[in-house]
């Protein structure tokens, strides 16, 4: 009964999604579902947040009732984020960008929001993105290294089963390296993974898992994220599990 009553709600979310217009994000949702689900994550770590679209969807289509922490450095669009999160108390949103140091730096606010970035557009981007992805100003931003930040968030939320999921435009390899040894502490890591060079240093989608794997994580989901730009694969998402979850 069970498995037919889940089959049921598969369809049912499938059909909602297509009418819609977003029945690409399928396989990243079911993914994102069992896997928060099944292991029991009590916080979610928004890493790139924009203005909320992934925190929404683990919320409203992926049923995560728990913990979410979002970053966003983009102060313009971090304003409509805070006001998507006003309503949910579980929900806590932060202006600034994880990396590998403390400090601060400029971060390049592209034409189109979404690829804003601490890391510059590649020379040798497709064409396709060229207009998009284009530095239109920079500010200055905090940046915070998340294993000296992990400490504060714990004492204030008391979580002890986080999940990481970055979409930091190329730069989500200095998120992790920033993490050191409290990466072990996440129970998954969701990444884009660079097929086609957008961002000037950003880690190829080959080093970015062999440094997960090395690293204790081993992949568990891989779906595709570039709706649109057929037949060359631009991006794809990962998501990897700790393998201390699941050593027989």
């Amino acid at each position: 009964m069970n498995r037919y009553l889940r089959e049921l709600g598969d369809r049912a979310l499938a059909l909602r999604l297509a009418a819609a217009g977003r029945v690409h994000q399928y396989p990243e949702i079911q993914a994102l579902k069992r896997f928060l689900s099944a292991f029991a994550v009590d916080c979610l770590f928004d890493v790139g947040a924009n203005r909320g679209q992934y925190a929404t969807m683990a919320r409203k289509d992926a049923s995560y009732k728990g913990l979410i922490l979002s970053f966003e450095p983009n102060p313009d669009v971090f304003a409509e984020l805070q006001k998507q999160a006003a309503s949910d108390r579980n929900w806590h949103v932060f202006n600034m960008a994880l990396s590998d140091f403390d400090g601060t730096a400029s971060f390049n606010i592209m034409a189109a929001d979404q690829f804003s970035s601490l890391k510059k557009p590649s020379d040798g981007q497709d064409a396709i993105f060229a207009e998009r992805n284009r530095v239109t100003k920079t500010v200055e931003m905090q940046c915070r290294r998340l294993d000296t930040l992990l400490p504060e968030l714990i004492a204030q939320h008391g979580f002890a089963r986080p999940f990481l999921k970055m979409d930091t435009q190329g730069h989500d390899l200095s998120v992790c390296e920033g993490a050191g040894d409290a990466l072990t502490t996440m129970l998954g890591v969701q990444t884009e993974l660079g097929v086609r060079p957008i961002y000037e240093g950003g880690a190829g989608y080959r080093a970015m898992i062999d440094w997960l794997e090395a690293r204790g994580f081993v992949p568990s989901a891989f779906f595709a994220n570039n709706k649109g730009h057929f037949p060359r694969l631009v991006e794809m998402d990962g998501i990897f599990v700790n393998r201390t979850l699941v050593q027989a």
